[in-house]
């Protein structure tokens, strides 16, 4: 058994579960932590500790009917496997629980909630280059694959370190902002001024001589690094938006490469951590030795596996262990983790297993189906865009994989319509090919709006 089974069956099977303690207590203990470390973390005096830890070692021995303490506790149960009496336990305790606490997939995984599953190395990665020195983390990945959700727990970890963090978020910024370099420095100034509780004091460190690169450089070493007592993780979110200003793009990436090599010689820059999230890489010309891209830590959000997709329906009271489920839903969406969550939240909703999944699979790229509203919106989005509509429906309807412009395979595969291996692209998946080709039976229903319009 895993620590996770061993907290999940005591939960299932105690008439008032378990405390946050008594929790810490297991996964500490699982872990070879000292009463006294535990205490320190859980911030409890150490009496209470080993108080509530002799409770648990009496519990479990009750329960596996054997002596278990803190010392064997791990060989003991960790060379066993669940058996069918616990397994349906757990199954009808994730059940229960989940009937409480489901939720729709739309935006992030909040930190408490229990849907959110990790892709290890990604997570640990990233929580250990924040806390490295004038570091710069990359996260790309499409629309809807969770980089939302990752960030918000790197913020989190970021807080629990005493970092100060800031997020801004370009598609905020008005199109004033960016007419010019000089504008979007000053606004990119002024919002991370408001977020450390500073007062903005552009115009004390501004000089139209020097440039705005330059201004914006020292507004960064001598006011905002030099006030901030502890390192500041500054989060840019959409940083593909500044793609639309050529211009712009180039100039602000360069400055941030500038910024990650001041750090190397100058401690005070050693205080900014710097994460990028973009969905598409950078399509205007940037020479290697000017691109932040390149250097730091890069994260591409991988698709969810067989198991993660398994863990994920058990959260959701779905035995799918070793199961034709998992396959099946997986051969019409691959791992998509929010076509999968979907598909889950309305498995469950609909209080059905198999006989749902059978139907929801059937109706998945009909108009009937759980997918249609979400789909809908790229049929929108293509009928304004004739020639990624063009490039779009040569690859749904091959039969092989397609070589597209690297400027609209990148588009493409951004809006998180397509993979994109090399310079080859394919359909992201089996339900995007079947939904796309009934909905559009021809080239003229992406480029026609009296033909795009009617269909619903």
């Amino acid at each position: 058994m895993t620590i996770d089974e061993v907290v999940l069956l005591l939960k299932a099977s105690q008439v008032n579960g378990l405390t946050t303690l008594q929790e810490m207590i297991l996964r500490s203990s699982w872990e070879g932590k000292t009463y006294t470390s535990i205490a320190f973390e859980a911030h409890y005096g150490g009496e209470r500790v080993r108080k509530v830890a002799a409770h648990l070692w009496q519990l479990l021995s009750d329960f596996w009917r054997e002596p278990i303490n803190k010392s064997n506790f791990r060989e003991t149960l960790s060379s066993r496997r669940l058996g069918k009496t616990h397994q349906q336990l757990i199954k009808e305790f994730n059940c229960a629980a989940t009937a409480i606490s489901l939720e729709f997939p739309n935006g992030l995984v909040s930190l408490n909630s229990r849907f959110y599953i990790p892709r290890p190395p990604v997570e640990e990665l990233a929580y250990t280059e924040i806390a490295t020195p004038g570091s710069i983390i990359c996260i790309q990945a499409p629309q809807k694959m969770g980089k939302s959700s990752l960030i918000l727990r790197v913020i989190a970890q970021a807080t629990n370190q005493g970092f100060r963090t800031v997020s801004l978020d370009f598609q905020q910024g008005d199109k004033a902002v960016f007419s010019s370099l000089d504008k979007f420095l000053r606004w990119l100034c002024a919002n991370v001024s408001r977020e450390l509780q500073l007062e903005p004091k552009l115009n004390d460190y501004w000089d139209e001589d020097m440039g705005s690169k330059v201004s914006c450089t020292l507004y960064f070493q001598k006011y905002l690094l030099c006030a901030a007592e502890s390192p500041v993780v500054l989060i840019l979110n959409e940083i593909d938006w500044v793609f639309a200003y050529p211009e712009i793009a180039g100039e602000f990436l360069s400055l941030i490469r500038s910024w990650y090599e001041h750090s190397q010689m100058l401690e005070v820059w050693q205080k900014l951590r710097l994460v990028l999230v973009y969905s598409q890489e950078i399509l205007s010309p940037l020479k290697l030795t000017k691109s932040p891209f390149n250097i730091g830590l890069l994260i591409k959000l991988p698709n969810f596996t067989k198991e993660q997709v398994e863990d994920l329906a058990q959260r959701h009271g779905l035995n799918w262990t070793d199961s034709q489920n998992t396959r099946r839903l997986m051969a019409m969406v691959g791992g998509h983790p929010y076509l999968i969550r979907l598909a889950l939240y309305h498995l469950v909703g609909r209080g059905g297993l198999e006989r749902n999944l059978q139907e929801l699979l059937e109706q998945a790229a009909t108009t009937e189906g759980i997918y249609h509203e979400y789909l809908r919106q790229y049929v929108l989005l293509l009928q304004g865009e004739p020639e990624l509509a063009t490039a779009f429906y040569e690859v749904i309807t091959a039969i092989n994989d397609v070589k597209l412009a690297p400027v609209t395979a990148y588009k493409l595969h951004s809006m998180g319509l397509i993979n994109l291996e090399g310079d080859r692209c394919t359909p992201l998946c089996e339900l995007y090919r079947l939904y796309f080709r009934r909905q559009l039976h021809s080239l003229e229903n992406f480029t026609a709006p009296n033909k795009l319009g009617s269909l619903h």
